[in-house]
């Protein structure tokens, strides 16, 4: 199979980029970015692109799955304008390109609680994501809804907090299905997604995952 990846510079995409390198059954990995990772692999297709501009390089779009792991904080995009740039007209951008190209599977990777009809903005913004991805009719669309990630050497004061705190009760065996998902776990489980998920929509759930 052939791979495409947005998101490929975040924590859950780089992990999901070695993961695919690794696989042999994908063939070619090409992926998305605003600047060079430096990564070089004979399997590795790099597009710097202006991500502002999809139809410019609309025809590079061609494979057989798609992985969306782009996503940003309120804080790091500046605005909620912002973030609804880049957390939903990419991606969504995106997936129209790649439907329009013949890509049959779509793999994104969403959110716990996403649904467009949430008060809360961040939920929803994802979950309208979710529908527009859904609405194009992929042969195959696989949505992952992850809670809390543990990124290596995250800078994210909230995350940080919310990591020791849950480390602590899951060391005394308490609130085991609400222990941190690992990025590392979560790209094993985008990359095997494909493979073995029927045509159709698939949602992978937080407390699924890990057994996924």
């Amino acid at each position: 199979m052939k791979a495409l990846i947005i998101g490929a510079t975040g924590a859950t995409g780089r992990d999901l980029v070695d993961e695919l390198l690794w696989d042999s059954d994908y063939e070619a990995v090409t992926i998305f970015v605003r600047k060079p990772t430096g990564k070089v692999h004979s399997k590795l297709i790099e597009h710097v692109v202006d991500f502002s501009k999809p139809d410019v390089y609309a025809g590079l779009i061609t494979g057989d799955v798609f992985f969306s792991c782009l996503g940003t904080t309120l804080k790091a995009a500046g605005s909620k304008e912002n973030q609804w740039k880049i957390d939903f007209d990419i991606p969504a951008k995106f997936a129209a390109l790649a439907r329009q190209n013949n890509v049959s599977s779509f793999v994104l990777v969403s959110a716990l609680g996403a649904s467009a009809k949430s008060k809360i903005f961040y939920s929803k913004m994802k979950g309208e994501l979710e529908d527009r991805i859904l609405e194009l009719d992929f042969k195959k669309c696989i949505v992952f809804r992850p809670g809390l990630l543990e990124r290596p050497d995250t800078d994210r004061l909230g995350e940080k907090v919310a990591l020791n705190v849950l480390g602590f009760f899951n060391r005394l065996g308490m609130f085991r299905q609400h222990r941190p998902l690992p990025t590392k776990i979560l790209a094993q489980k985008l990359a095997k997604a494909p493979k073995s998920q029927p045509d159709g929509v698939t949602y992978v759930e937080k407390d699924k995952i890990f057994s996924f």
